[in-house]
């Protein structure tokens, strides 16, 4: 939940025109991050878990396509959106080796 807190204190920078376009885009992805890990987790599978966490990961992906859009587009400064995206990077690489953890058949 911080890299969602962390994108929406970027979307409050962001131009007023850009509220219902790509503001409103990344501040879904950073929560669907979020709201992916916590539908999964209560999922009564391994399986269940694993594909809402897939899904998670592809949420980073959009996010930080998003983040680095904005960047280059000039509507957030490289300085704003550096830690957000570095950020961004570790869950996503947290999510891939949780996905394969999910994957592997349980230990007993």
């Amino acid at each position: 939940m911080e890299l969602a807190r962390e994108v929406y204190a970027l979307a409050r920078v962001m131009p007023k025109q850009e509220e219902y376009r790509l503001t409103g885009q990344m501040l879904r992805a950073a929560v669907s991050v979020a709201a992916n890990i916590a539908e999964g987790h209560a999922r009564a599978t391994r399986k269940d878990y694993a594909h809402f966490i897939s899904i998670a990961k592809g949420s980073t992906a959009e996010l930080e396509t998003l983040l680095l859009l904005a960047r280059h587009t000039e509507l957030l400064s490289d300085e704003s959106t550096e830690a957000v995206l570095q950020k961004t990077e570790r869950v996503a690489k947290m999510l891939a080796r949780l996905h394969s953890r999910l994957k592997e058949p349980p230990q007993d």
